[in-house]
């Protein structure tokens, strides 16, 4: 019987897939999105099969749950600037339940947080609580994993503390600095997770699962600093920081918005220590310390290695509806003496520590608006510097649509009056040639968004048009190189 998963596309369920996978398991991914699962290298594995599906559609989730012994529940919003997401989320988990029940699905499985309880509980803490008695509101058995700091590479937390360290030599930092906390390496989290589908007897129990070591957070960014090459940072606590303010200033030094840092935040003062070890006699596995969790993490970022970051969860829109309204647009097109793999391969190296071909200081210094403006700037890079997906990041745009070797297309998630794409389309002529089309369209928003096009319109020249040649020249090199003898790599 398969075991279903709901996440799938999230920083967790990317890297729970393929575990089960490779455990021999038969996996059904239900996604609001399964576009994003396309570019996964398990993709096309015989044990998967992807369907279609939302949380909010009774009748779509109890069909497709049919025939799972076991469903992951892997889904919990972030935003704090939605003020009913703890709600919403206790709803989608009574639905989620509920549709569980009438499918005859046998257990359901949920990674939570750890945390004391009582009324000092954090919000974000809290809805993880209202969630596990939800799930359980219907009959059916529910095992809860509850977790504190996840380690791993592109984990939130722990871009959020890389980042503090590597960019803050002094931190004036809340009280939380000194509240005790028991991390626990991705790895390990996983291993918890596909564990208990071997034990019968977990179902219906809480386990608390943390990593060896029991340190406050200032000693977790001690380790840090020493893995990271750098010297002791100094770290000023001080009463008067609040929650807000602190996801004001994690929003301006790392990756992360506001809004999701501000319910990060707000769970640092509570004490995240496992108050039981049973878990640990029951799936018993080699667990990491602080130290070889984030040697680790770095260790797969200095390769390449990052399997899913936080940033690949949640919604995606699609391209915008411009019906209605007027579009601007700045549309080139290019011949090239180049194959459409090398182009496309040249296309899609664009953001991050790449670049963007021409006038890099341009884009920095829009990254920098949009982060004062409130918007995630440039921080967030891109998970690999060659491969993309649906789905993914890159700085302050997001892919929409991607076509192998055709179209690459991008959604502006920067703080835009309007809304915003970059399209680059590529159509071969022979095998030695092809035309690239690229076009930046933008729908205004009112006054101020006419303002804003006919402000930045006179640096299209300088930015698409230095871009365009600059894909072009290597396009050449990428064709000219050793990089032609991996077209398979590239392809899968």
């Amino acid at each position: 019987m398969p075991v279903a998963i709901v996440g799938a596309t999230g920083y967790i369920g990317g890297r729970l897939t393929r575990r089960l996978i490779e455990t021999g398991h038969r996996v059904r991914c239900l996604a609001r999105s399964p576009e994003k699962l396309q570019g996964r290298d398990w993709a096309s594995h015989a044990l998967l099969e992807v369907r279609q599906t939302t949380l909010t559609d009774a009748d779509s989730l109890t069909r497709n749950l049919e025939g799972c012994e076991a469903a992951f529940y892997l889904v919990h919003s972030m935003n704090s600037a939605w003020a009913q997401y703890a709600e919403h989320d206790r709803q989608l988990a009574v639905q989620f339940a509920l549709s569980a029940r009438r499918a005859g699905t046998a257990r359901i499985i949920y990674l939570g947080g750890l945390g004391e309880t009582g009324p000092n509980l954090s919000p974000h803490l809290s809805s993880r609580r209202e969630v596990e008695v939800a799930l359980a509101a219907t009959g059916v058995p529910v095992t809860v994993l509850r977790a504190a700091m996840i380690i791993g590479s592109g984990s939130a937390s722990f871009e959020i503390l890389r980042y503090l360290v590597e960019r803050l030599p002094v931190m004036i930092t809340p009280k939380w600095v000194n509240t005790p906390c028991q991390p626990i390496a991705v790895e390990n989290v996983i291993g918890y997770l596909v564990g208990v589908l071997a034990r019968p007897e977990t179902a219906g129990g809480v386990f608390d699962i943390g990593g060896q070591d029991v340190l406050c957070y200032r000693e977790i960014m001690r380790i840090m600093a020493e893995e990271l090459g750098l010297k002791s940072r100094w770290v000023i606590p001080v009463p008067v920081l609040t929650p807000r303010l602190s996801s004001y200033w994690i929003h301006l030094v790392t990756p992360l918005s506001h809004a999701i840092a501000k319910p990060l935040a707000e769970g640092l003062k509570n004490p995240v220590v496992c108050r039981d070890d049973r878990i640990t006699h029951l799936i018993p596995q080699e667990l990491l310390t602080v130290r070889q969790s984030v040697r680790a993490a770095l260790s797969q970022m200095a390769e390449h290695g990052v399997e899913t970051n936080w940033a690949m969860a949640g919604p995606i829109p699609g391209d915008p509806d411009w019906a209605g309204g007027k579009v601007f647009s700045d549309t080139r097109r290019i011949t090239m003496q180049a194959p459409d793999w090398a182009v496309f391969r040249a296309v899609c190296r664009i953001g991050g520590a790449n670049g963007w071909y021409s006038a890099d200081w341009l884009w920095v210094l829009r990254g920098w608006l949009d982060l004062l403006a409130g918007g995630p700037g440039l921080r967030r890079g891109r998970r690999h510097p060659e491969q993309i997906s649906y789905g993914e990041a890159l700085d302050f745009w997001r892919v929409v649509d991607l076509k192998q070797d055709r179209r690459l297309a991008l959604r502006a998630e920067m703080k835009l009056p309007g809304e915003a794409l970059l399209e680059f389309g590529i159509e071969p002529v022979d095998a030695s040639h092809c035309t690239l089309q690229q076009a930046a369209l933008f729908r205004p928003r009112g006054l101020f968004g006419l303002f804003y096009w006919y402000a930045v319109a006179p640096l299209h020249h300088i930015v698409f048009g230095r871009m365009l040649r600059g894909i072009q020249a290597e396009a050449n090199r990428i064709a000219c190189g050793p990089a032609r003898l991996n077209r398979a790599t590239l392809r899968r």
